[in-house]
């Protein structure tokens, strides 16, 4: 199983498949793992595909610090597998928390990167959209096995996310939680919602607007789920007026976060891929 040892010493996962055709880098969201890069993966034949679970999730070493759950040390621990795998170029496919860490790589190291694509997130995040993911973050599901949280989230996410085959439903259940004789389990350290709420408390947060601003002359994809309350369309208008060479798509029936193998998606990624990985 592969790990890399952070500058701090916790030891985290990573998949790096092989390819020729240049690097990408694939980060996930806030509590997720590298299983969510599964569907888009087929798509990208030919390129390394480099994928990892943040500190704190998946496979990787939970911090005995929670605070260290922040997207400053989190976008350190990216760079440092990049050092330890010895890519010093790649295009970055950022899901949602993975979006803001490539904003703050393309602050931080600019020259790393040759390309972006993000996925339903930008510098301006929708509040009601916010509110949804506190409502869940660190809290182990109601349902006690994976056939009963695929019955409620078919239900609750209904508006949201339409014509999702019964299997993927299953395969997001079996990514997300373990299934333990007293029911769900989280698949990441439930003190990540404690990290969040002190930042918010502490006004910590960086300021992503100016993040965002590091991409405006590089080759730059928003994916927007069409049902999306976290990347509002209101939101990817003023990323386009920020970021003039801009190339987006909504992806109908989807919310927060498209899967990346719908069509739209697969337009931007590869838009993007052409312009700085041809």
């Amino acid at each position: 199983m592969p790990k890399f040892q952070t500058s701090d010493g916790l030891q985290l996962y990573y998949e790096d498949t092989p390819g020729d055709k240049g690097a990408i880098l694939c980060l996930t969201g806030l509590t997720r793992n590298l299983r969510d890069f599964d569907y888009v993966k087929p798509y990208l034949e030919g390129y390394r595909v480099v994928t990892m679970d943040y500190r704190g999730r998946g496979l990787s070493d939970r911090d005995p610090e929670y605070l260290n759950y922040n997207v400053l040390r989190e976008t350190r621990d990216v760079n440092e597998l990049l050092d330890h795998l010895g890519i010093e170029y790649c295009m970055v496919i950022g899901t949602s928390r993975g979006g803001l860490l490539a904003m703050v790589m393309a602050a931080q190291e600019p020259r790393r990167l040759c390309g972006v694509v993000l996925n339903d997130v930008g510098p301006i995040l929708g509040a009601v959209g916010l509110a949804r993911i506190m409502a869940y973050v660190g809290r182990r599901p109601e349902a006690a096995t994976y056939a009963e949280w695929v019955t409620q989230l078919k239900t609750e996410l209904a508006e949201e996310f339409q014509d999702i085959p019964e299997e993927r439903w299953f395969h997001e259940a079996q990514n997300r939680f373990v299934e333990t004789e007293t029911g769900l389990d989280l698949r990441y350290d439930p003190r990540l919602f404690n990290s969040l709420i002190e930042q918010s408390a502490s006004n910590s947060l960086p300021d992503f607007e100016l993040y965002f601003d590091q991409l405006k002359d590089m080759p730059t994809g928003v994916i927007r789920g069409a049902n999306s309350a976290v990347l509002t369309e209101e939101g990817l208008a003023v990323m386009h007026d920020r970021h003039q060479g801009l190339v987006s798509k909504e992806v109908p029936k989807r919310g927060h976060t498209p899967f990346l193998d719908e069509p739209e998606s697969l337009d931007v990624i590869h838009a993007i891929l052409k312009a700085c990985l041809p």
